[in-house]
């Protein structure tokens, strides 16, 4: 009986499975403008996108755009809370006897009391390097221990091209750092909301200290400043950090505002030259306003992706609804292009899917894939592409493909196979025994002619 209840439940299976339907089936450069300098960057610092790249990666000597680093700690020490913009610290010994004579300076004395937020103010404008020491002594205690505090927070910055020696750019064969460095030190400074006011002050007036009256600070950075000389204001400008030594040439960091768009520079190992009229014209500035007026000019910000469009079609399986479900962006993607480019023509898409086709039920906003817009070989966007809508799946298409799923796992057929050995060994045992049963059975019930040993005569 029970051999006669175990073939049934196999047949039923089979037969099942029989009625099954079938499942549904490289170059820094980027354009060819020239900068007159050993290396330059322009990029979106909205988007990150390179405009124009030139010797990024090559180090250099970054003259007082060290003082960037140096102002990006000590906004760090006042979030930290270990000081305040109103911590006053007191110009030491060391602070000042080290700069030396040629420096740039505010003329701050051993002894001299000022705050933290009137320190950033003297080395961001007046590029004042005693400033920057005393700055050092009052987050990490000493210059040295500051020190290694800015190559640390390079390192994770991920500056693979920066080495510090000193907390304000000085002189030294073993004090640099890149153009793309500096971005990413300057971009992490932007991020804290009192740096910009005060790198894009042109003039600021330090109240009387301990030893000193007023002081008026005037910056250095000509894109924003005329004080010095005339001819590079350039409408729009933010400001951030000039240098300049003899090693380092002329170098400026900044930035620049138009139309709601911005754009970030780097400029490193720029000249200063002699014009045929006579005039000097420092490049590091010219070549600045030379790179944003291109930028401004020549680029224009589109929409290359909408949220709402329909990018594709993935196969659904396991539904009665439908047999594909629709997908739409995560979000829209504007970026930079050339104004005279042709989107329609030489924009790429690329579609990937998770999978060749999904299975039912697919929840509106699913991700399903994404899709990657590439321009002329660079790579502008990966976006997730979701489902458009609802898809329920059908529960006896889902039923089927569970039991597929059950009858294609291979200890299933281990198991069917082993019990159909132990029911063939149980039947033939059985038989065996069953016929021994028979054979020796019926030779012992045979009666025995002689009821006893003696057969001898009556008398």
């Amino acid at each position: 009986m029970k051999t006669r209840r175990f073939f049934c439940l196999f047949f039923c299976l089979f037969l099942l499975l029989g009625l099954t339907a079938p499942a549904l089936a490289a170059n820094d450069d980027v354009g060819d403008w020239e900068v007159a300098a050993k290396a330059a960057l322009l990029l979106d610092p909205d988007t990150e996108e390179i405009l124009y790249a030139r010797n990024i990666h090559e180090r250099l000597y970054p003259a007082s755009l060290t003082k960037i680093m140096t102002c990006l700690l000590v906004l760090e020490a006042v979030d930290s809370g270990s000081l305040t913009m109103d911590t006053v610290l007191t110009a030491s010994e060391l602070a000042v006897a080290s700069i030396p004579a040629d420096g740039s300076t505010a003329g701050l004395k051993v002894g001299e009391e000022l705050t933290v937020e009137e320190l950033l103010y003297c080395i961001m404008l007046s590029s004042a390097n005693e400033g920057c020491n005393i700055l050092a002594e009052g987050v990490a205690g000493s210059i040295d221990a500051f020190v290694a505090q800015m190559n640390s927070r390079a390192a994770a910055l991920g500056c693979e091209d920066t080495h510090f020696v000193n907390t304000n750019g000085l002189p030294d064969d073993d004090h640099y750092t890149t153009a793309w460095d500096l971005y990413l030190i300057t971009r992490e400074a932007r991020k804290h909301p009192d740096f910009m006011p005060i790198v894009g002050t042109a003039f600021h007036e330090v109240p009387a200290t301990n030893l000193s009256e007023p002081r008026n600070l005037r910056s250095t950075n000509y894109l924003i400043s005329s004080w010095y000389t005339r001819g590079y204001l350039y409408k729009g400008a933010e400001g951030i950090k000039t240098g300049s030594t003899s090693a380092a040439g002329y170098c400026l960091v900044a930035s620049a505002s138009r139309n709601s768009r911005s754009l970030l520079s780097v400029v490193m190992g720029a000249d200063r030259i002699t014009l045929e009229d006579g005039t000097i014209l420092t490049q590091s500035f010219s070549e600045t306003i030379k790179l944003y007026d291109w930028g401004f000019d020549n680029f224009s910000r589109q929409i290359i992706l909408k949220e709402d469009e329909l990018v594709g079609e993935v196969p659904v399986t396991l539904s009665q609804e439908q047999d594909f479900v629709k997908m739409h962006p995560a979000e829209e993607i504007e970026r930079l292009f050339p104004k005279d480019a042709d989107l329609e023509k030489d924009l790429e898409r690329t579609i990937t899917l998770e999978q060749e086709s999904v299975e039912a039920p697919v929840t509106k906003g699913q991700v399903l894939g994404t899709v990657t817009l590439s321009y002329n070989g660079n790579t502008y966007a990966t976006v997730d592409l979701l489902a458009d809508e609802d898809v329920a799946a059908s529960r006896f298409l889902v039923l089927k493909r569970d039991i597929l799923e059950f009858l294609h796992r291979p200890i299933l057929w281990i198991g069917i196979g082993s019990a159909v050995g132990v029911i063939v060994l149980l039947l033939v045992l059985r038989a065996v025994l069953k016929a021994n049963r028979r054979r020796y059975g019926r030779k012992s019930a045979q009666p025995s002619r002689r009821k006893n040993g003696y057969r001898g005569r009556r008398r």
